[in-house]
């Protein structure tokens, strides 16, 4: 026991690593960009590739990555995208052409987009529900709000002190960590029955239409919304995504079961997830801007002034993993999501040009924080309802998706929002900026608010504990039934409870 114990102490540390550094990298490049464009020679446009082609290789193979480790096994995915993204690491640091360096940071979002999902997977399926796993998604939220704010603060520090290689090469001793800590302590992969067959047309057009929904959202800034090249890309996406779900429901193992989407938990903790986050990543980026160039602070001091939402995040967090089986999912998540859209609120009431750290900073960065640190628990746990321990993979994939989608469609739609509001003030100076940034806090509330809303309406009452949920197989006949013969040999769901996550009983989403 005390064996098993230590071992999911250590199983935990590098899941909880892992989630971090990968939220770190998206981050940390931000600051040193100046320093990457001066020592490699890139030009206005090819710079900005330096943060999209992590993003835009990570979102577009998150569902294939969350699908792999169901299929070739969770702790080969967590090796080898380990040692991908640690060789991109390396690489990126050393290389000497614009070219290399956008090619590493691409690699990096291959290896963090098998990185995530797992990371979440071996979560949900190696702590009960309950305590256990409440502490536990606690956690996986505190490591990833830490990820992206220290990565501000890093990349400044590590960028001044010893230059912008560092950024990356920071990465190589904590991934060989990790690496080591992995092979003590996630079991060995073990398949049992017939062997899982990879969706290949599901993965080429989920990872097609991901990949062109990313592009057109992070270039809005060089191609705006209505321009034909954002047009064009985003109908691409939309037809890949449409032929996506077609196939989806008619191949025998499917990239993603459908069915998982009528869920009602499922549905609406994604739902939630996309809201959160695009209001979360925008607020980020714009608080950024304020304090470097409204309030003149430099990279570091920047980076410090995210620490109190680093702070946030741990109180909330903590404050939800003692609470949610005393107020249940939909009551954290209304109430989290209310409180973070008042910290944005705030936001929107007192930047300014005249602003200070105290009022225009460190108060709202808190109210806003807590509340998001309030929903990470009940997010993770909604998100994982019913859904079969061979599948935790595929939730996974789902639900980190939705965290990127969120944050890239927040991120493209408020900075329009926010450039429109300075157009609108005269375009020119810092009142114009202040003016674009606090529409843009105010919009970012109004997306938490809604999501506040989603959960209030959409998500059933907490009175009854969790139980077993469906067998997926029972919703896989229906499917077959519906789509004809072409959808039969199907694995069959293992029926037992135990290879359920959590699941509600009587339409109530209370842990137990």
């Amino acid at each position: 026991m005390k064996d098993q114990r230590e071992r999911a102490g250590w199983l935990l540390a590098v899941a909880l690593t892992v989630q971090f550094v990968v939220a770190l990298d998206m981050s940390v490049v931000n600051v040193a960009l100046p320093d990457i464009r001066d020592d490699l020679g890139f030009d206005p446009g090819g710079l900005l590739w330096v943060v999209n082609a992590y993003a835009l290789a990570f979102g577009g193979l998150l569902m294939l990555g969350g699908r792999l480790a169901d299929i070739v096994g969770r702790r080969t995915t967590l090796m080898a995208g380990l040692a991908v993204f640690g060789a991109a690491s390396l690489g990126g640091g050393l290389v000497g052409s614009p070219g290399w360096l956008i090619a590493a940071r691409a690699a990096q979002g291959v290896g963090a987009a098998a990185l995530a999902p797992v990371a979440f997977t071996l979560i949900a399926v190696t702590f009960p529900a309950g305590p256990a796993r409440a502490r536990a998604l606690g956690l996986w939220g505190m490591a990833a709000a830490a990820g992206g704010a220290v990565g501000v603060l890093a990349g400044g520090l590590l960028t001044e002190w010893a230059g912008w290689r560092a950024v990356l090469l920071i990465n190589v001793p904590i991934v060989l960590a990790a690496l080591a800590a992995a092979r003590f302590s996630v079991a060995p992969d073990r398949r049992e029955g017939p062997p899982a067959r990879l969706d290949a047309a599901g993965a080429l057009l989920v990872t097609g239409g991901m990949t062109a929904l990313v592009l057109a959202l992070v270039r809005t800034g060089t191609h705006p919304w209505g321009s034909a090249t954002t047009l064009t890309t985003l109908t691409v996406a939309a037809a890949l995504l449409i032929a996506f779900v077609v196939v989806e429901r008619r191949v025998a193992q499917p990239l993603l079961r459908i069915g998982l989407l009528r869920q009602r938990s499922v549905l609406v903790a994604n739902l939630f997830v996309l809201l959160l986050f695009s209001g979360q990543f925008a607020a980020f980026y714009f608080t950024s801007l304020y304090t470097q160039q409204i309030l003149g602070y430099g990279p570091i001091r920047a980076g410090i002034a995210f620490l109190p939402f680093c702070v946030g995040i741990v109180i909330g967090s903590l404050t939800a993993t003692r609470t949610v089986a005393r107020f249940g999912v939909r009551t954290l998540l209304v109430a989290g999501g209310l409180l973070g859209a008042a910290g944005f609120g705030w936001f929107w009431l007192t930047v300014g040009v005249d602003g200070g750290f105290a009022d225009s900073i460190l108060g709202p960065s808190l109210v806003a924080s807590v509340g998001i640190g309030l929903c990470v628990v009940p997010m993770g746990t909604a998100a994982t309802t019913g859904v079969a321990a061979r599948e935790a993979g595929m939730a996974s994939g789902l639900v980190n998706s939705s965290r990127q989608i969120g944050g890239s469609l927040g991120l493209a739609v408020l900075a329009t929002v926010a450039s429109h509001a300075t157009d609108a003030d005269g375009g020119e100076g810092p009142s114009a900026l202040v003016s674009g940034y606090a529409t843009a806090f105010g919009v970012a509330g109004a997306l938490l608010a809604v999501a506040a809303l989603s959960a209030a309406l959409l998500l059933p009452g907490r009175t009854a504990p969790m139980a077993a949920g469906p067998d997926p197989a029972d919703e896989e006949a229906a499917d077959q039934q519906a789509v004809g013969p072409e959808s039969t040999g199907r694995e069959a769901a293992a029926p037992a409870a135990s290879s359920v996550v959590t699941a509600p009983r009587g339409g109530r989403t209370r842990l137990p």
